[in-house]
């Protein structure tokens, strides 16, 4: 009724057939945010591409041989194995008044702070303690303090991953374009990070910023070992707290959580796993058999690619000058693997857009990744042979300039590689699970699972594999080649393409994901 009067019945007429006002739009998350929850892949990197391209020779020079050394790196795969997962699952569930995934962020990076202090000063502390400073002596204290230190880190840096990447996929909400650009942002912040981490392990003199850390203890190796990852630990919490500040989060009440399943106690979490494999789709399945060898292929040159450099490409001892130039040349070699991979990523995100299958993609890049590690046997022969022309003509045992350029060249291109690997499983893991409804948190957990599991295996093996062959790091190498290249066969032939978008009818303005489409 309007001013006292009482609608005509034409009007009311008008009124009965009158359309339902149209839907509010779906909430539309603003791109500088996806950015900003990416940036801590930055962060995360920074500290992974230390670990990978100086802990191997440092493990050595406090006086683990290099056949236990790949020991060490069980701690990775195993808290990989339990952290990411359960992570995931709580996340999913956390009524926290700061949201899901932000409590578990911002108590991943404390974790990782409290880590890189006993990292970067396990010789010192193990000195205070007791240690020898004899050169080629055992430090075992030192070794104790760094191992524990390591399992710190590592289960920090899993504390971080999975929610990062599941914060990611709750604010794309489903869409497969958005969800592919938000794995592309977080895949080149990661190059930024590695750019940054492998940058700072190959300059000889960057303990000359942090003049405090090179001690009686801890040589000039130690010195520069620990300011990197003080500046990474820095540059992380820096990532975090700006990210943790600006982009929130709307709790979800306990009264839903609880409306659709209980709480699961600690004990019940791998029953709950279980439950959550058993309604995956079969492509969710065939995605972590091929993520299960993406991995084989690619940890076990993560393990040893700049011992590689220091060992059988500039032909060094460990603790010698040689091999550390050689680690430094591998440093620097990784760095230029993540320059490429950043470019890379963009790449991805912003040109290939047209291609129905990722899988095709990935296979492409695991078949390239094969070529890449087939070549490290190579230039390992050139450099063995000129190395013996140059000894028997007199000259020095510095590798020739071509071989150096092969190396870092084989690094770059290796770094195509690893932004595909980093792009397109994420994505169809997001994918997948907003087909069947899963949690995100859960569903990259898992997919985590079939990441550590052949790093369980290759942690204990190579080792003694390597041993078997002469103590070098090629066999490793071989078995990763065989690996990408069964691996690229399996996504060419024999993986589903994703699954292709509906329009929901209930709700028109929302992208979904159809179970049943049909591959392309």
């Amino acid at each position: 009724m309007e001013n006292g009067k009482h609608p005509s019945p034409l009007q009311l007429q008008l009124q009965l057939h009158q359309l339902p006002p149209p839907p509010p739009p779906p909430h539309q998350t603003p791109l500088w945010k996806v950015v900003v929850v990416a940036s801590i892949g930055v962060g995360v990197q920074f500290g992974w591409a230390l670990q990978f391209s100086l802990l191997t020779p440092y493990v050595q020079l406090l006086g683990i041989p290099h056949k236990w050394a790949s020991y060490i790196w069980l701690c990775g795969p195993i808290s990989g194995l339990v952290v990411q997962p359960l992570t995931g699952l709580y996340s999913d569930r956390c009524t926290s008044r700061f949201g899901r995934r932000r409590p578990f962020i911002a108590t991943g990076a404390a974790l990782v702070a409290v880590a890189v202090i006993l990292i970067g000063f396990a010789a010192d502390l193990g000195h205070l303690s007791g240690d020898r400073l004899d050169s080629g002596a055992a430090k075992p204290r030192a070794i104790t303090i760094f191992v524990v230190g390591f399992w710190i880190l590592d289960v920090g840096n899993n504390l971080l991953m999975d929610p990062c990447r599941a914060f990611l996929a709750d604010l794309t909400d489903g869409d497969q374009r958005k969800t592919r650009n938000a794995s592309a942002f977080y895949a080149f912040f990661t190059a930024v990070g590695q750019v940054l981490g492998y940058a700072a392990g190959s300059y000889s003199k960057l303990h000359r910023l942090l003049p405090f850390t090179s001690t009686q203890a801890c040589n000039v190796y130690c010195a520069n070992l620990k300011t990197c990852f003080l500046i990474s630990i820095t540059l992380l919490l820096i990532l975090t707290i700006l990210a943790l500040s600006t982009v929130g989060e709307d709790p979800i009440s306990r009264f839903s959580v609880e409306k659709k399943d209980k709480a699961v106690p600690f004990c019940g979490f791998f029953g709950e796993l279980l439950s959550a494999l058993k309604e995956y789709p079969r492509p969710m399945w065939y995605l972590l058999l091929a993520m299960g060898l993406n991995s084989t292929a690619w940890f076990g040159f993560k393990m040893y690619d700049t011992d590689w450099v220091g060992r059988e490409v500039y032909g060094g001892k460990v603790g010698g000058k040689l091999y550390s130039s050689g680690v430094r040349a591998g440093s620097l070699g990784l760095m230029l693997m993540a320059a490429v991979a950043g470019v890379a990523a963009l790449v991805v995100m912003l040109v290939v857009r047209g291609v129905k299958g990722g899988n095709r993609l990935w296979g492409c890049g695991n078949l390239l990744f094969a070529v890449c590690l087939a070549m490290t046997v190579c230039i390992t022969k050139v450099a063995e042979s000129t190395r013996r022309h140059a000894v028997a003509s007199g000259g020095g045992t510095t590798p020739a300039l071509g071989v150096k350029a092969g190396t870092l060249s084989l690094f770059a291109v290796m770094g195509i590689a690893q932004a595909i690997s980093y792009i397109i499983p994420i994505s169809l893991a997001s994918i997948y699970c907003s087909s069947f409804g899963g949690g995100q948190g859960l569903s990259l957990g898992v997919l985590n699972i079939a990441v550590v599991i052949p790093q369980l295996v290759i942690s204990l093996t190579s080792g003694p594999w390597d041993q078997l062959f002469g103590g070098g790091n090629l066999p490793a190498f071989v078995v990763g080649a065989i690996a990408a290249a069964t691996n690229s066969v399996f996504l060419l032939v024999l993986f589903p393409s994703p699954p292709r978008p509906y329009q929901d009818p209930s709700s028109p303005s929302v992208l979904k994901i159809s179970p049943s489409a049909p591959s392309h």
